[in-house]
């Protein structure tokens, strides 16, 4: 039987379950990968590892609830965008990257991060042409919900013909055909390793992926490949379904030739757009929005669709991942939800009607949300919603009514770091600027409690855990401001998988 005994640690209580909250140090006794007993004092079992915590923290393995890995993965070789401020300023970003060279071997160049609600006027097609007449030029939205591309990169890739942006549906279908060109396999692999070796450093010990494509296919790789092993839950789009159908396979199932550490996911939807793209779905027009051929945003799907996609997934066994970020949108997914019995979340849940909320209450669904989005949304969302900044972002109303929270990334929309999205939860701003809405935030313990896949550290739990130097919750009585400082400089100094090391010592 294999072993790992962590002495001397203080359990971080998350909800008074903890061995001891007064942090009196514990040993903890991880055997063929689950926690069989957590007390003081305990016997090493003979041939057993053993890890001194020497009096440090431990808290259960951090969670992502909602990742794109692969495109996580690209950030780091594609061209920063997100400090553009208009136009202008991302034409010249790109001129500039030309002018150094060094494309890569798919010979587009890919950027990412812009940001154009907020521009003075609406980039062109044109504006790329000017500056990149023979060189393929592709630049992802900060949402990732619409490409803007030069008509070298439209004919390469097979794209529609737009005067601006290509969005939400055509853009997916072309950013595909991106992911197919030469050296782009590699190149994203490349990136992935460096992102999960990152992310284990933070005390990561699992992410939900919600990659486009075969992602199951992927993480065998990567666990032939020997990347670091951490746990991993594969979604799959409407797209691709017909193939998880036809193998069977459920919601939890394990992926063959994984080690065990990958797991089948849930059906991915996406039932609207996004503020940035300004194609949420709303139930009013945007603010500015009368210049748009859909001022208040529009459904990716019908309402009978969508009921039957879900039907769908509930005989299958899979649960639901379903993106809605507009209040329209949230209130036709809880409809398909309730009319369905389908399991799941909703992700992003941007905007919610407050009637809306005692309608979720009653369904067996979570909220999967990503609070370091305000941190970039906040501007445009007094832009956009004006009078509905008070709908958004609704973590406390969600938890007050006693719904599921679960709290992730959306990398790369947001960096994948736990301690970020926390951090942003407890205090909705920057560090040195004012808690936006604080009706609407969580504590530290809520924030970490939905970040550790409902998880505890005592016996009979996945041998997953993290330690950390220091206490992340702090003294009571700072502010909000404090304690999310203290949130985000909290250092991981060991992450462990199921009773295996798999970081720091």
């Amino acid at each position: 039987m294999d072993s790992l005994l962590i002495r001397g640690v203080r359990v971080v209580p998350l909800d008074g379950t903890a061995p001891d909250p007064s942090g009196t140090p514990v040993d903890v006794l991880v055997e063929d990968g689950t926690v069989t007993e957590v007390a003081p004092t305990l016997p090493r079992p003979p041939g057993g590892e053993q890890l001194e915590g020497g009096g440090r923290w431990v808290l259960p393995g951090l969670w992502d609830h909602h990742v794109h890995v692969r495109q996580w993965g690209l950030v780091r070789s594609r061209l920063d965008l997100s400090g553009a401020r208009d136009a202008d300023e991302a034409v010249d970003l790109v001129r500039r990257r030309l002018a150094e060279g060094n494309l890569p071997t798919s010979g587009v160049l890919t950027g990412w991060g812009h940001r154009p609600a907020t521009w003075g006027r609406d980039p062109s097609t044109a504006d790329l042409d000017a500056v990149a007449p023979d060189v393929p030029v592709v630049l992802i939205s900060g949402d990732g919900h619409h490409g803007w591309l030069n008509s070298r990169a439209m004919d390469l890739l097979g794209a529609p013909r737009r005067d601006g942006v290509i969005a939400e549906a055509e853009w997916f279908a072309v950013y595909e055909r991106l992911g197919g060109l030469p050296g782009a396999h590699d190149e994203a692999e490349a990136g992935v390793a460096l992102a999960l070796a990152d992310a284990v450093a933070l005390g990561v010990v699992g992410i939900t992926d919600l990659e486009f494509g075969r992602p199951w296919a992927h993480w065998r790789d990567r666990v032939a490949e020997h990347l670091p092993a951490l746990r991993a839950r594969v979604g799959v789009y409407p797209e691709g379904l017909e193939e998880v159908l036809a193998a069977g396979v459920r919601t939890g199932d394990t992926i063959r030739a994984t080690d065990g550490l990958v797991t089948m996911g849930p059906l991915k939807i996406i039932s609207d757009g996004s503020l940035n793209t300004r194609t949420a779905w709303c139930c009013q027009p945007y603010a500015d929005g009368a210049s748009l051929a859909e001022p208040a945003g529009a459904p990716n799907l019908g309402g009978e669709e969508l009921v039957d996609l879900l039907a769908t997934a509930r005989r299958a066994g899979l649960e639901v991942a379903l993106h809605a970020i507009g209040d329209a949108a949230v209130h036709q997914a809880l409809t398909a939800f309730g009319r369905t019995g389908a399991r799941g979340g909703i992700e992003h849940a941007q905007l919610v009607a407050v009637e809306d909320l005692d309608r979720w209450r009653r369904l067996p669904v979570r909220a999967s949300v990503q609070p370091a989005h305000l941190l970039d949304d906040r501007v445009v969302t007094e832009q956009c919603w004006p009078d509905r900044t008070d709908r958004t972002f609704t973590l406390r109303s969600f938890l007050d009514r006693g719904i599921e929270v679960v709290l992730g990334s959306d990398a790369p929309v947001s960096p994948l770091d736990p301690w970020l999205a926390a951090a942003a939860a407890v205090h909705r701003g920057p560090l040195d600027g004012e808690n936006w809405h604080p009706e609407q935030a969580l504590t530290p313990v809520e924030a970490l409690a939905a970040s550790v896949d409902g998880r505890r550290v005592r016996a009979g739990a996945p041998g997953d855990l993290v330690l950390l130097e220091d206490d992340p919750l702090g003294a009571p009585g700072a502010t909000s401001a404090e304690q999310a400082r203290r949130l985000r400089a909290t250092r991981v100094s060991a992450t462990v998988v199921a009773g295996t090391l798999i970081h720091g010592g």
